[in-house]
């Protein structure tokens, strides 16, 4: 009789072992890239179209929808709970008001430089000049204004939600009303500011209400660490179903416009967000390292709301931003920090549909985008899709609105890289601010990558409010100790 004996690496590891390198949450992003585009061409080709999806092309879109739905289900929630915890975490900090500064004062300069590029791109590339598009398009059914942008800062409830309603007739004098219910971001993060702020001047009675918000933030990053996981099926769906509707031959005549946006897109990506990194002294390599997750999945979702979760979570765990800051910056970043959505794409748009109708634009008028680009961000608000702020740009500088709809047939796929785009500058700005103001983990921003952006943090939550709380000390021994290391 012989005995097997097994060593304590080897128990409970039986059968088909996956490699390590598989459960990186890149590679899984990756590999569902890959099979959604596939999916995508095979449905395409087996002729499912937008207006009558067949049985594979409707399953793409029904994953992709919900898992986007689910996505922004919690956004609400977490948005109200994270800014009211980085608020009440700011308590202590001397130096809270010049971190929002400075803060404000990086978007706009990252905005300047990429609202430059595009007006470069534009004039350089004449996207609008010989396009071959006849028509004058179709004026877009909602246009951006900046009363409406003033107006709508203003709840209109507790909750900054609102409900439109659809009424259709069918053919049997049959009467179907939908309502739906949506959010207005900028809403809500006007109303967590007022609240957080009080609850600071109410002082000790506000002890309960803090420490139940900070339960429920608890709870809601840990339902939305679920639904990141799943991230890899909807990207799937997302990635499929813009290939099956959308396909790249529809870029067709308006090539230029795409080729121009694109190339903007990765100016900002590859060369200004890298030179700001190494001119800071941080690794180029472990900024991209750390925040490629949250950027895929901005590519496929589109929704930099939508990624809001994945994005707070990279820029505390992989780039090393205290959790007291970057609770606040980040969804401040994802309703306001927009190169992509906001000043590449607006500056190249509005030059194209200039060239299309032949309007000469002056200098004046370029300022104008400059100045639209950098103040109008927030008009965005972070949800799929850039029309609101392209028709705010044309608005102002009295271009044809009809033009938008030239650019309609092609906007989500651009759309995915604006958004991408987006959402790296939306965790650069605040590690940016950190350094600069001596409070990055700079150890955490070295460290090796451990595959996933997220880790389950029940057993060190104390742990980490307690390195918060010492990293966002602005006291002059901490200066000093950050100096010395440096």
């Amino acid at each position: 009789m012989s005995t097997q004996t097994r060593t304590p690496e080897s128990a409970g590891k039986t059968g088909f072992q996956l490699p390590k390198w598989a459960g990186s949450f890149g590679v899984q992003i990756i590999a569902a890239l890959i099979v959604g585009l596939g999916l995508g061409l095979l449905a395409k080709y087996t002729g499912s179209t937008k207006e009558a999806p067949n049985g594979l092309g409707a399953t793409l879109q029904t994953i992709g929808s919900s898992y986007v739905a689910l996505l922004q289900t919690a956004v609400v929630p977490l948005i109200f709970t994270a800014v009211v915890s980085s608020i009440s975490n700011l308590r202590q900090v001397s130096n809270a008001a010049r971190l929002a500064w400075n803060t404000l004062l990086w978007f706009a300069i990252t905005s300047l430089i990429a609202v430059l590029i595009g007006i470069g791109l534009g004039v350089l590339l004449q996207p609008g000049a010989n396009t071959g598009i006849s028509g004058e398009g179709k004026a877009p059914s909602s246009v951006g204004n900046w009363w409406a942008f003033l107006t709508g800062l203003f709840p209109k409830n507790f909750l900054g939600l609102g409900a439109s309603s659809t009424v259709t007739e069918s053919a049997d004098a049959a009467t179907t009303v939908a309502t739906a219910v949506n959010f207005n971001v900028l809403q809500i993060l006007v109303i967590a500011i007022a609240v957080g702020v009080a609850a600071l001047k109410v002082g000790k009675a506000a002890e309960p209400f803090l420490a139940l918000n900070a339960s429920a933030l608890a709870v809601i990053q840990k339902v939305l660490w679920w639904i990141i996981r799943v991230a890899p099926l909807g990207t799937v769906g997302l990635i499929g179903n813009a290939v099956a509707v959308y396909g790249w031959d529809t870029i067709g005549s308006l090539g230029k416009f795409a080729i121009a946006i694109y190339v903007g897109l990765a100016l900002v990506l590859f060369v200004v967000y890298p030179i700001l990194v190494r001119t800071h002294g941080l690794s180029i390599k472990q900024y991209f390292s750390g925040v490629w997750p949250a950027v895929q999945l901005a590519f496929v979702s589109r929704s930099s709301v939508g990624t809001l979760p994945l994005t707070q979570r990279v820029t505390e765990r992989s780039l090393g931003v205290p959790r007291g800051y970057a609770s606040f910056a980040v969804p401040l970043g994802a309703t306001t920090k927009m190169d992509g959505c906001a000043a590449i794409y607006p500056a190249i748009s509005a030059i194209f549909v200039a060239q299309f109708f032949g309007i000469q634009l002056d200098l004046s008028q370029y300022l104008l985008i400059v100045l639209v680009s950098v103040l109008g961000s927030a008009a965005t608000a972070g949800t799929t899709g850039a029309v609101v702020m392209l028709t705010l740009t044309l608005s102002t500088l009295g271009l044809p609105l009809a033009g938008v709809g030239l650019l309609l047939a092609i906007d989500p796929i651009l759309d995915m890289g604006r958004t991408a785009v987006n959402v790296a500058g939306q965790a650069l700005v605040p590690t940016i601010v950190a350094k600069r103001q001596g409070i990055l983990d700079e150890t955490l921003y070295n460290a090796p990558r451990n595959g996933t952006p997220f880790v389950d943090d029940e057993h060190d939550a104390d742990a980490a409010a307690t390195t918060d709380a010492i990293v966002l000390n602005d006291s002059a021994e901490s200066r000093e100790l950050h100096e010395s290391r440096a």
